[in-house]
This record gives C-alpha cells, sequence and structure tokens, in this order.
C-alpha cells in the first residue's frame, strides 16, 4: 500500500469523489489515499503533465480513470454521474511559466475552473473543493498569513486561483453549490519531481548525487511545508464539510527558513557540504506561513508528519545517496 504506516482514517463516511488533476503530484496522491479509505474515486486528467512515479499506480488501481480535459464540460457531466463530492486540483502550477504565457494559465486554470463548476452544477453535485494556493495572498501583510487577509498575488498563476476561488464563490451564492476552498502552502512528498519540483524535492535531488543544495538569496526567507499525505487528510475531512462557502488554510503553521531547511536534509542524508548560493529570484516573497488555527477548529485538522520525519521518509524512498 502508498501510505502504509503512515495513513491516519478520518472517520469520514465513504462517498464516491470526482479529482481532477488526478494524474498530477497531489491528484494522484490524494486518488489513492480516498481510495484506500474505501471511497469510489473517478480520476480526471489530460494526462498532459502526469506525476511519473504514481500515474502509472493511479490508471492501474482507478478504474474509473479518464483522459478528459477539463474544458470538456460535456463529458465531465457524464463522468459525474452519481458522483457526490468534486475536488478540482486540476491547473497549471509553474509560477515562472505563467509569468512567461499568462493566457495559457487563464484559459487553462481560470477557464477549466468555471468548466468544471457548471459541470458540477448540471450535474447535481452536493460538495465543491477547490484546491487553491497559498500564491494568492501575494507578499503577507502579516505573519502568520490568515484567511481573512488582503490578497494580494504577484504572478499570473496566483491571479488564476483567486479568479477560481472568485468563480467558486459566485456559485455558492447565485446557485447554492456548497463550496469550500483549501489554500495551500508548500506541499512536498513523494511523486514530486522534475520540472515542478518544490524546494524540498530539489534539494534532495542533489543531495542524492552528493552535491550541495542550491540556495537563491541568503538562506533567511521562510516557507511552511506541509507533507502531501497531510494534505490528503486536511482534503478527506473537507469532504463532510458543508456550511455554503468558506476559505481555509492547509499548512504545517511552522516557518522554516531555506538554510535551515537545507541543513536537516544534509544532516538526514550524512553529508557535511556546504549550500551554494546564488542570486536571489526576482519577486521571491521572504516570509510565508499560515496561521491554521481555521483548519483545527473548523475541519478537526491538525498535521501529524513532521518536517523531519517527511524528509527521512523521502529520503528513504528515493535511494542512497551516490
Amino acid at each position: 500500500m502508498i501510505y502504509k504506516n503512515i495513513i491516519i482514517w478520518c472517520g469520514v463516511g465513504f462517498m464516491r469523489v470526482l479529482v481532477t488533476g488526478a494524474a498530477g503530484f497531489i491528484g494522484s496522491n490524494l486518488s489513492l489515499y480516498l481510495l484506500e479509505g474505501g471511497h469510489e474515486v473517478v480520476a480526471v486528467d489530460s494526462f498532459e503533465r502526469p506525476c511519473e512515479a504514481l500515474a502509472p499506480i493511479l490508471r492501474a488501481r482507478v478504474k474509473d480513470t479518464y483522459k478528459l480535459n477539463v474544458l470538456d464540460m460535456d463529458s465531465l457531466v457524464k463522468v459525474l454521474d452519481g458522483v457526490e463530492a468534486v475536488v478540482h486540483l486540476a491547473a497549471y502550477i509553474d509560477v515562472d511559466e505563467s509569468v512567461r504565457m499568462p493566457y495559457k494559465y487563464i484559459w487553462n486554470n481560470v477557464l477549466g475552473t468555471e468548466s468544471v463548476l457548471e459541470a458540477s452544477r448540471r450535474a447535481g453535485v452536493e460538495k465543491f473543493i477547490f484546491v487553491s494556493s497559498a500564491a494568492v495572498y501575494g507578499e503577507p501583510v502579516r505573519l502568520p498569513v490568515r484567511e481573512d487577509d488582503s490578497a494580494n498575488p504577484i504572478s499570473p498563476y496566483g491571479y488564476s486561483k483567486l479568479l477560481g476561488e472568485y468563480l467558486s464563490r459566485m456559485y455558492w451564492e447565485v446557485y447554492g453549490l456548497d463550496v469550500l476552498v483549501l489554500r495551500l502552502f508548500n506541499v512536498y512528498g513523494y511523486g514530486q519531481s522534475g520540472e515542478y519540483a518544490g524546494v524540498i524535492t530539489k534539494f534532495i535531488e542533489r543531495v542524492l548525487r552528493g552535491e550541495p543544495p542550491i540556495i537563491f538569496g541568503d538562506g533567511l526567507q521562510t516557507r511552511d511545508f506541509i507533507h502531501v499525505v497531510d494534505v490528503c487528510r486536511a482534503i478527506e475531512k473537507a469532504l463532510k464539510y458543508g456550511r455554503g462557502f468558506n476559505i481555509i488554510n492547509i499548512a504545517s503553521g511552522k516557518p522554516v527558513s531555506i538554510n535551515d531547511l537545507a541543513r536537516l536534509i544534509l544532516d538526514a542524508a550524512g553529508l557535511d557540504l556546504e549550500p551554494i548560493y546564488m542570486p536571489p529570484r526576482e519577486g521571491d516573497i521572504k516570509h510565508s506561513y499560515a496561521d491554521i488555527s481555521k483548519a483545527m477548529v473548523e475541519l478537526g485538522f491538525t498535521p501529524e508528519i513532521e518536517l523531519g520525519i517527511g524528509v527521512e521518509t523521502l529520503l528513504r524512498r528515493f535511494g542512497p545517496v551516490k
């Protein structure tokens, strides 16, 4: 089993759940997690950018897997038959790419979200979970970041997620669709690799080759890292949350500097190396971590996987240091 010794049952009744972006990093982890928890899963993805490690397992284990673009609304309505809840993850997620090709992010992320919302309305879906991002906040106005803080994205990707939130709210206000927006912070875990990998995976990939991590800037910038299995737990809990419309942060609630992260990974790998420092990247946010009190109170969600344990697990799964 993918999540043996790490899965934590939430006590949520079994449901038939459609996951968009099901072949991606978070989507494949979520689909397999829900399946192992007893839920029926309908997996939808264009398979344009699949998770190389988990997408083949998804196809093998989830019998209701459809190669489908979320902009194909008519086909979506058909596969939504009998579905009680939708978790909408399908999106392009590369911030740099969004700056180069904003039209692509508006077309896929914004119009794709509208298509899934409308298909869900037509199919009579009871619950819609829109998976958003901390990118909607931009540079935080205060720390920790709260859900009622101003949303000031600094990238087309961030704007595409914020527009998706607005569309989701419209479908609640106008059509009564029960919607919960989950703003994820820095998600890491197995299956995150390649061009869209986060900093933890990039550090681990270098360390496993015996190379030091590369840090952009002074390394004092902080981020809020949450393991993908904790994200799956939060989404499962959200499936039974039914109070109209709400926005909730999903994160660890703990700031970690990039310097400390690099040292943690090097120590876990048993390497005595010093990080390589490069000039800071333009537009990089200095500090970001979440207030997760709302998730704790309203979802009953508390992160379970400590960063050190998550890093050690990844190192073991990726293989020995070369």
